[in-house]
């Protein structure tokens, strides 16, 4: 059986649960992810587990946080003057908005916390700091020339 490598493009499916046992994302009901193997186009921590495996495989990969969305970054939290933020935008805790960074790229944040006075806003991706589970199955393998 043709096992997979680095540079193969493969397609799986796949549950990704945190330690409590909630799902954060999954395959299910949608095309099998497709991506090239040690790219860099998915986390390390998943990417590495790849390799070897063939199709109709199955495994259970724990990914620690600095092989997914790396540790949470406390630079990456920023409180802003609650005046300087237009009244029509919702600021309930858990909210999802979306800043323009100086260099004019879009940078998704969490409000994290409100007060009289300001606003704190998280940028760092709503999966840093946690160490994640994924149930993957192997069904496909395009083998790199």
């Amino acid at each position: 059986m043709t096992q997979v490598k680095t540079g193969d493009t493969v397609q799986i499916h796949y549950a990704g649960t945190l330690d409590d046992g909630t799902q954060f994302d999954s395959s299910e009901g949608r095309d099998p992810l497709e991506f090239q193997v040690g790219s860099g186009q998915i986390i390390p921590g998943l990417d590495a587990a790849l390799p070897g495996m063939t199709v109709g495989d199955k495994k259970t990969v724990n990914v620690p946080c600095d092989q997914a969305y790396g540790p949470l970054n406390p630079e990456m939290r920023q409180a802003v003057p609650r005046e300087g933020i237009p009244a029509d935008i919702p600021l309930d805790i858990g909210t999802q908005l979306q800043m323009q960074t100086p260099e004019g790229q879009v940078m998704p944040v969490t409000v994290v916390d409100v007060d009289e006075a300001q606003v704190t806003l998280d940028a760092n991706h709503p999966l840093a700091g946690k160490d994640l589970t994924f149930a993957i199955e192997l069904v496909g393998i395009d083998q790199a020339a």
